[in-house]
């Protein structure tokens, strides 16, 4: 799960999301809202992605200037549990 915030979150391509779902949904205005343990134990979910699913939210009132700010300085905006994922990540890894 930590791991998966990370790379959500920190891994970047040209400074914007490598995964190309996560970019088009912060693209869009979206806040990366959760990571869900286990949430496809289908064989293609457990093969593509460790069973792990993500939802993204959108604030509509917000999904302008959330989008505006990602083109624009490319800051991610996600969640309190994503961002402790990420600190967690962060805290213990050796990347």
């Amino acid at each position: 799960m930590r791991l998966c915030a990370w790379y959500l979150y920190g891994e970047k391509h040209r400074g914007y999301a490598l995964n190309p779902v996560a970019n088009f949904h912060l693209q869009n205005g979206s806040v990366l809202w959760r990571i869900n343990w286990m949430a496809d134990t289908s064989p293609r979910g457990i093969a593509a992605s460790c069973g792990l699913m993500v939802n993204y939210r959108y604030f509509l009132e917000d999904t302008a200037s959330n989008s505006a700010a990602y083109l624009g300085t490319k800051q991610i905006k996600a969640s309190e549990q994503v961002l402790a994922l990420v600190s967690q990540f962060q805290q213990n890894s050796k990347l």
